[in-house]
């Protein structure tokens, strides 16, 4: 029996039902596995001397359950203190402190074999710290955000470093994040490409005019999701529809920019062709990406972004900017375009996929190989070997 402790400060939760949605498919598919015992440390950053309570999504939070069977799952949830403005400095210290005292009871039930760290920021360098003190070897895996916003940082990149030095392996969600990891000053030896999945039997191609129907549009589309945060780069997308008259586009994602969203809409006078959706459950993402002739995300950075793959899977090319893994993706005309990230880049790439549509099965195919279950059986090979090759533990 290989008993996993994964720890990720991204999880989903009944207030945010589609947070890491993606690290609860991976986690599950692995506690699925034959001979695997998962437990799930879903760690959150609350403001400190209990100034949460005071703010209406840190109230929620607060207000979870400490334990909980999430979707067959067993998830401790776990708040930790931040401070404004020094939070990136201090969390992985604050996150560490608090778990010690749960896992110190924990280990009681769950003598955990290896602990899976699902975000390389702060999660990993906290969960080096509690390897260290179990005596169990660590992975950290690393998505994106986590290494080229946190790694800029010089108060966090020589945290990442050490943490990175510490794990006993690592996984990357594409091979560009590799490469990025190893010039941050991380050992390439340890470090294994980990491509996502995706659920082949939900996203897969539908009839796209009943798909357009769904969402009153019935002319070329272009769908996108996200959170609403510069990073994602909407406010481009959208301005690059100005260039693109009779092409509709809808947005289904939250967070901080959706005001400023909302009114660069209006000002456009586009508010008949351009929707800001909200954020979609999960279940919803199928009919949606299903329905867009293209789908467009004009990141400044990614790993290898799950929409990215959902979409292709759906049968609808992408539209994206070269960061990360997407040169792993759009590696033919029918995935779609890699574009400038500009509003004339951005609308050309959709101008040129509209003008040259490929079959939904074509384009369908360029995602066959991302798969939960070989994402699964790769996660299980990686652990499993980090497990059987750690050394004897101190009584």
């Amino acid at each position: 029996m290989l008993r996993v402790l994964t720890l990720s400060t991204l999880y989903p939760d009944r207030s945010r039902p589609g947070f890491g949605a993606f690290v609860e498919r991976q986690t599950s598919r692995l506690a699925a596995h034959p001979g695997v015992e998962v437990k799930v440390v879903a760690a959150f950053a609350v403001p400190a001397l209990g100034l949460g309570r005071f703010h209406p999504l840190y109230r929620d939070l607060l207000m979870l359950p400490r334990r909980e069977q999430w979707n067959g799952l067993d998830v401790l949830r776990v708040p930790f203190p931040t401070l404004p403005k020094l939070g990136g400095r201090i969390n992985p210290w604050s996150l560490t402190n608090r778990l010690v005292p749960m896992l110190d009871r924990l280990r009681g039930e769950f003598p955990f074999d290896v602990i899976d760290a699902e975000f390389f920021y702060p999660d990993g360098p906290a969960a080096v710290a509690l390897g260290r003190r179990y005596g169990v070897p660590v992975s950290i895996k690393a998505r994106g955000s986590d290494i080229h916003l946190w790694g800029g940082v010089p108060a966090c990149r020589p945290k990442i470093v050490a943490a990175g030095q510490g794990a006993a392996g690592m996984l990357a969600v594409s091979a560009a994040l590799r490469e990025d990891m190893i010039a941050l000053g991380l050992p390439g030896e340890r470090i294994r490409v980990h491509h996502t999945g995706v659920d082949q039997a939900m996203f897969h191609p539908r009839d796209r005019t009943a798909a357009k129907a769904a969402f009153a549009v019935d002319g070329p589309l272009v769908v996108s999701a996200g959170n609403l945060i510069p990073l994602k780069g909407h406010a481009l997308l959208i301005e690059a529809m100005a260039a693109l008259p009779g092409v509709s586009l809808l947005i289904a994602g939250r967070g901080p920019e959706q005001p400023a969203l909302a009114a660069q809409i209006a000002a456009a006078g586009l508010e008949d062709r351009v929707r800001l959706l909200g954020a979609l459950p999960h279940d919803q993402l199928p009919g949606l990406f299903a329905a867009g002739d293209v789908m467009a995300l004009p990141s400044s950075s990614e790993g290898l972004a799950n929409v990215w793959v959902e979409a292709l899977a759906c049968g609808t090319p992408i539209v994206i900017t070269d960061v990360g893994g997407a040169r792993e993706l759009v590696d033919r005309p029918a995935a779609g375009r890699l574009v400038a990230r500009t509003p004339e880049g951005i609308a050309e790439g959709i101008r040129s996929v509209l003008a040259d549509p490929k079959p939904q099965a074509e384009v369908a195919e360029t995602a066959k190989r991302f798969t939960w279950e070989r994402n699964s059986e790769a996660l299980y090979e990686h652990l499993k070997g980090l497990a059987d090759n750690a050394p004897p533990r101190s009584p």
